[in-house]
C-alpha cells in the first residue's frame, strides 16, 4: 500500500516537471493566452461603458446578444467537433468586438446572426484560435455589411434611437464636406458604431494594453503615422474634399480598429519589420477607401486586407535567428 501511495505521488511530480522541447533560447513568460484575453476584455470597459451611456439600453442590448451569441456557438460547434471548451474567453471577446462595430439600431436578431457567422467561418472552421487567418469580429461585420447593407448603414445620434437618422462624421465629409467638431469626436457625442465614437474611451484601453505589454505598439503607431501624413497631405491640396489629420484619426473605427484589431496576434504578422509593413498597408488602405471607396470608412476591409496579406509578409520579412547572419 505505502509502495503504491510513493507511485502516485512520483507520477504526479513527473507531471509537473514538463521540460520545452524547442530550439535556444528558451524564453519563459507568466502572461499567458488567457491572461491577455481578460486584459482586452478589461480594456474593453471604457469603451462598452461610453457606448452604454450614449446609446442606453440597446447598446447593453447588443453587447448581451452578441456575446452569447458567439460563446454559445462556440461551445456547440466544439461539442460537434469532440473538443473541449478552452478556457480563454476568445469568443466572449469577438462577441463585445462585433457588438461594438455596429450600428445601434441594428435588430439583434441580425447581431445574432453575424456573431454565429464570426464564430463559425472566421474562426472555427479554420481550427479554432490561433488557426484564424482573419479576425473573426470582422468576419462578422463583413458578412453583415454584404447581407444586410440597409440595416448596417441606419445610424442616430446618441441619445435619440427613436428619432431622425443621421449621417456619421466620415459620411458627412464624403458626401456633403461637413466636418465634425474635434472634441465630439474625442468625448464620442457623435453618430457611428457603438464603441467607435468615442475616442477617449478608446485611448484609455488601448494605454492599458500598451503599458500591460499585450499589443505590440508598433502596428497603431504605424497605422495612425501613415493615416496622419496622407491625410495631412491630401488636405492641404483639397481643403474643402477631405478632412485633416485629427480629423482622419478620430473619426470612424480607425482607433478601436487598430488598438483591437489590427493587434491580434493570431491575425497579424510574427516579425517586428512585418507589423511595421501591416501597420503601414493598413494606414494607407483606409486613407485610399475613405477618399476614394464607396463607402465612408474603410478600417474593416483595410484590416481583413492586411490579414490576407500576412502570412505572404511572414515568408519575405523573417527575423534574423539568434547567432545568425542577417
Amino acid at each position: 500500500m505505502i509502495d503504491k501511495v510513493k507511485k502516485e505521488k512520483i507520477k504526479k511530480k513527473r507531471k509537473r516537471e514538463t521540460f520545452i522541447i524547442s530550439s535556444s533560447p528558451h524564453i519563459k513568460d507568466k502572461i499567458s493566452v488567457s491572461k491577455i484575453m481578460w486584459g482586452v476584455i478589461i480594456a474593453l470597459i471604457p469603451v462598452m461603458g461610453v457606448s452604454i451611456y450614449f446609446f442606453r439600453l440597446r447598446a447593453i442590448e447588443l453587447i448581451i446578444i452578441c456575446s452569447l451569441s458567439s460563446v454559445t456557438t462556440e461551445i456547440v460547434f466544439l461539442k460537434i467537433r469532440g473538443k473541449d471548451f478552452p478556457r480563454e474567453p476568445s469568443a466572449l471577446i469577438t462577441g463585445i468586438l462585433l457588438a461594438l462595430v455596429l450600428p445601434p439600431t441594428l435588430p439583434l436578431w441580425s447581431a445574432a446572426i453575424g456573431a454565429v457567422f464570426a464564430i463559425i467561418i472566421g474562426k472555427q472552421i479554420f481550427g479554432g484560435l490561433g488557426y484564424n487567418i482573419f479576425n473573426p469580429a470582422l468576419v462578422g461585420r463583413a458578412f453583415l455589411m454584404a447581407t444586410f447593407p440597409v440595416l448596417m448603414t441606419i445610424w442616430v445620434k446618441p441619445f435619440t434611437l427613436n428619432a431622425v437618422t443621421t449621417a456619421t462624421p466620415l459620411g458627412l465629409m464624403k458626401f456633403q464636406h461637413q466636418s465634425t467638431p474635434l472634441l465630439k469626436l474625442f468625448l464620442g457625442n457623435t453618430s457611428g458604431s457603438l464603441g467607435e465614437t468615442s475616442a477617449l474611451a478608446i485611448l484609455i484601453g488601448g494605454v492599458y494594453l500598451l503599458i500591460k505589454r499585450y499589443i505590440d505598439w508598433r502596428v497603431p503607431l504605424a497605422s495612425f503615422s501613415t493615416v496622419a501624413i496622407l491625410s495631412g497631405i491630401f488636405h492641404l491640396i483639397y481643403p474643402h474634399l477631405y478632412g485633416g489629420p485629427l480629423f482622419n484619426l478620430l473619426a470612424g473605427g480607425l482607433m478601436i480598429g487598430a488598438f483591437f484589431m489590427a493587434t491580434d496576434p493570431v491575425t497579424t504578422p510574427v516579425s517586428k519589420k512585418g507589423r511595421w509593413v501591416f501597420g503601414i498597408g493598413s494606414g494607407f488602405l483606409v486613407v485610399i477607401i475613405r477618399n476614394w471607396g464607396g463607402y465612408p470608412e474603410g478600417e474593416m476591409f483595410s484590416i481583413l486586407l492586411m490579414n490576407a496579406l500576412t502570412p505572404l509578409i511572414d515568408r519575405y520579412i523573417k527575423p534574423t535567428v539568434l547567432g545568425g547572419g542577417k
